[in-house]
């Protein structure tokens, strides 16, 4: 055990130098089942640093690398919010991985209600398709209600769902995102699309196509087995994957399973 400490101490350091450092411009869960404040963060919530400085921050809305091509509302800094129970238990799988050899990787945590309302009013504005060439190469814009990748509310906001990838130790930097940079697929080869220190999965994070369901029959070989060592290391911390997407993982029982929180990530 200590030298697994030491480990964790050491990759501490290390993912706090991977941490993207890009800014965006600038009631409790019961009967009520309402929306905070949206200056309001519950007790019951804590920043994933707090629990686990080890596990890599890559808070992608915060940053222009979107499937928008812009920062996302509510983003003020790239931290990554949880609720306490949720940030404990991916302290809990991020050691399991520690010892395998890789380290865990968030994209998105906590998404404020305004956040999600913005990807609303991007999917309506059918003329503003920047970041197709990468994010949504085969998908009709205008089906992205209906195909089920927007939706008006989302389960992040509840504080118990995280977007997240593995990355093998050591973690070298993912280089920053340079808008309007020429764009790639995001289902293509690893090697051509933008560059991600994480495991290949097959496809990018926030691939819009069904190659990012998690069990699609055309991903096999190392792709499918990286996406398998995620998805039952997670789940043995209590976490349940979303089938349509590979990175994407809900902790149960939820601390707050019936509210939808507005507060800004800052």
């Amino acid at each position: 055990m200590p030298r697994l400490a030491a480990a964790l101490r050491g990759l501490a350091v290390a993912a706090a130098a991977l941490m993207t450092v890009t800014t965006a411009p600038s009631p409790a869960a019961g009967a009520a089942h309402r929306a905070a404040s949206p200056a309001t963060m519950p007790e019951e919530f804590v920043a994933l640093r707090e629990v686990d400085p080890t596990i890599v921050q890559e808070m992608r809305y915060a940053t222009p690398h979107t499937f928008m091509g812009v920062p996302v509302d509510g983003y003020r800094r790239p931290t990554c919010l949880l609720t306490r129970d949720a940030a404990r238990a991916l302290h809990r799988a991020q050691r399991a991985f520690v010892r395998r050899g890789y380290t865990l990787k968030v994209y998105d945590c906590y998404r404020p209600q305004r956040a999600v309302d913005h990807f609303v009013r991007w999917a309506t504005d059918l003329g503003d398709q920047r970041m197709k060439a990468e994010f949504y190469p085969r998908e009709d814009k205008a089906k992205l209600f209906d195909d089920g990748y927007i939706a008006a509310k989302s389960g992040h906001s509840r504080g118990s769902t995280v977007d997240l990838t593995l990355v093998r130790l050591p973690a070298v930097p993912t280089r920053p995102y340079v808008p309007g940079e020429p764009l790639t697929s995001c289902y293509g080869p690893k090697a051509e699309r933008f560059p991600d220190n994480s495991l290949d999965m097959g496809t990018g994070f926030d691939c819009f196509d069904t190659l990012a369901h998690t069990l699609d029959p055309r991903i096999h070989g190392r792709q499918l087995r990286n996406r398998l060592l995620l998805k039952h290391g997670l789940e043995r911390a209590g976490f349940v994957n979303l089938p349509e997407e590979w990175w994407h993982f809900t902790f149960q029982p939820e601390t707050f399973p019936d509210t939808y929180f507005d507060f800004p990530v800052r």
